[in-house]
């Protein structure tokens, strides 16, 4: 019975390794901005690669449309964690270890403005400048068309289900920020206090 066994099985072995893997394909441009228009919030952890080679995590939390907030675990020693927040139409910057105010900055001079708009349109004209399969990943490079100086942003995505792996900032200046993202949840409420800028300053002492 055992060698009659083996004798079914080899053949069906044999043949599942000569069938063709099933190659990843070219996600369409309309298929991944209807991804961003489906959900209004979304968050997850992230691992970021700074332009030194420095790595950084935390939790990203995001609200469409125009709100973002990277909250930096804090280190072993020092301070606590920094942290980036996108709301209001603004971007600012906390430095934990700064007695400065944060840095501030209209979120229309960043990338991030695309994926965060209240209708994400990568068919727009010119925004994309590269949408290509690298790998098992799709890549999309997209900027502002009207102003490339404000830098781009690249989203690599797996298929099947559509999830965003990582994306690249490239700023203006030319340097690039690395984030890798695990699984997005979506769906969660999240509080506007949360990514109320003014508010985060007065709770951290610091006025207009």
């Amino acid at each position: 019975m055992k060698h009659i066994r083996s004798l079914l099985i080899a053949p069906l072995f044999s043949l599942a390794l000569m069938l063709p893997v099933q190659a990843a394909e070219l996600i369409p441009l309309n298929e991944i901005s209807a991804w961003f228009n489906s959900f209004k919030t979304a968050q997850t952890r992230f691992t970021q690669i700074n332009d030194d080679g420095s790595r950084t995590a935390g939790q990203l939390l995001i609200k469409r449309p125009g709100k973002l907030r990277f909250e930096y675990d804090a280190p072993e020693t020092g301070p606590g964690g920094a942290l980036v927040m996108a709301g209001g139409g603004q971007v600012a910057i906390f430095d934990p270890a700064s007695t400065e105010p944060p840095q501030r900055f209209p979120l229309s001079q960043t990338p991030l403005k695309i994926i965060l708009a209240r209708n994400v349109d990568l068919g727009a004209t010119d925004m994309v400048v590269g949408h290509t399969l690298n790998g098992d990943l799709t890549t999309v490079t997209a900027q502002d068309p009207d102003r490339p100086d404000y830098g781009a942003i690249q989203l690599m995505f797996s298929e099947d289900p559509l999830q965003l792996r990582q994306w690249i900032i490239f700023d203006g200046a030319g340097g690039q920020t690395t984030v890798l993202f695990e699984p997005l949840e979506m769906g969660e409420p999240l509080s506007n206090s949360l990514f109320y800028v003014k508010g985060e300053m007065t709770r951290r002492g610091f006025t207009e």
